[in-house]
């Protein structure tokens, strides 16, 4: 079996996409029944993905990694040198949402639908990206994977594609999330000023639909002594469309109460995961929500959206909130860092659930997709159009 694996969302600091994007293109090469692996990215052959990783390589632009195959602007003529692998013949998935015009068979992962559920959640220029590519993908598209139950069958409905076409497929967890003592943290944590089982824990892209500033109104509203006691900590990107997020993070950061730390490097995550007291997490809409996941295996309690796949992937281990009834959310906040009974049993919960999140099941269930469409198990192509149906060509 021949694969091609796109790997454009390889991009330093890895976003949820980018981890799954990683394990993929390090996992797949392990699998005897896949002969030949190689990996693209708009238009160039990567040699070695792993250097997509290295930021000095990633800031010098695509040049510093590619192989010496260059980059054609024909797709005719996308190549390996020597002829080695063509796009034509292999099974090639899109991990990213999107396959290039050269896919003669190919698989895209869809992780949500939120471009289209809550278009006004983006960035300007990505709803461009999917209304140039969208659409042509799904055309070229022999089977779709998503990341949760919950997920597919809205893809199903949203397409209108056969149910034998897509296949949920979880995602995995990191075996260095897991539960640690406090000697085993002390030395991270206190680089950055935490104490151990003495702050709440936040983890998300700073954007609209994460809901990130329902949780801050949420968290001022809690007894000055739980605010003090228990801090929040808010980790990720700064995201977009949020002028007055970044308001409401500066006059908490000033109170007290609140800690943004930006970027974390990946090695440092588990070790504040697990340093947690309580895990927080109440976007509106997600396709898998892996740092809820990650939470769980580190043996921490999780309040989490009732919404989307969030239910799903927590399996009932979770307290869940409609994060926009902010006294309600400020209330369960308050339980969930002061109630011990339910810390236990939440904490024993998560920990079993999160045992089926593995990335080598993540990789056999993909492995099984790659092989229906090997022996021929696809339907007629289909055509997007605007409305979201879909018609046989």
């Amino acid at each position: 079996m021949k694969v091609v694996l796109a790997v454009d969302a390889l991009t330093p600091p890895l976003s949820g996409i980018g981890r799954y994007t990683w394990e993929l293109a390090s996992r797949l090469a392990l699998e005897s029944s896949i002969d030949q692996l190689h990996f693209y990215r708009n238009g160039y052959w990567i040699r070695n993905p792993a250097a997509l990783l290295d930021p000095s390589l990633s800031a010098a632009g695509p040049h510093a990694y590619k192989d010496l195959a260059p980059r054609w602007n024909s797709v005719k003529s996308l190549r390996w040198i020597g002829g080695v692998i063509r796009c034509k013949g292999a099974i090639f998935h899109g991990p990213n949402y999107f396959l290039p015009p050269c896919t003669d068979r190919g698989v895209i992962t869809i992780h949500d639908l939120s471009i289209f559920k809550f278009p006004e959640t983006h960035p300007v220029e990505r709803i461009r990206q999917f209304e140039k590519h969208f659409s042509l993908s799904i055309q070229r598209a022999d089977q779709l994977i998503t990341d949760t139950q919950t997920t597919r069958e809205e893809v199903i409905k949203f397409l209108g594609w056969p149910e034998d076409r897509v296949t949920a497929v979880h995602l995995g967890v990191s075996e260095r999330f897991r539960p640690h003592k406090f000697c085993q943290t002390e030395p991270i944590l206190a680089r950055y000023e935490l104490q151990y089982d003495g702050y709440a824990l936040c983890v998300s892209t700073l954007e609209p639909r994460k809901r990130i500033d329902r949780l801050l109104d949420a968290y001022s509203l809690l007894p000055a002594q739980i605010r003090d006691r228990y801090p929040l900590i808010l980790i990720g990107p700064r995201g977009w469309l949020n002028e007055d997020l970044h308001l409401k993070i500066t006059a908490g950061t000033r109170a007290g109460w609140l800690k943004y730390l930006g970027f974390v490097p990946e090695e440092d995550l588990p070790i504040i995961f697990a340093g947690a007291r309580l895990f927080i997490y109440p976007s509106i809409y997600e396709g898998f929500g892996l740092p809820v996941a990650e939470a769980m295996s580190s043996g921490v309690p999780v309040v989490t959206s009732k919404f989307s796949c969030l239910p799903e992937v927590t399996q009932g281990a979770a307290m869940l909130i409609d994060p926009d009834d902010i006294e309600d959310f400020s209330t369960i906040i308050h339980r969930g860092l002061d109630d011990d009974e339910w810390r236990a049993k939440a904490n024993s919960a998560g920990l079993n659930i999160a045992e089926s999140y593995r990335w080598s099941r993540c990789i056999e269930d993909t492995v099984l997709v790659y092989r229906k469409i090997r022996h021929g198990q696809v339907g007629p192509k289909k055509t997007f159009n605007t409305n979201g149906k879909l018609s046989e060509d």
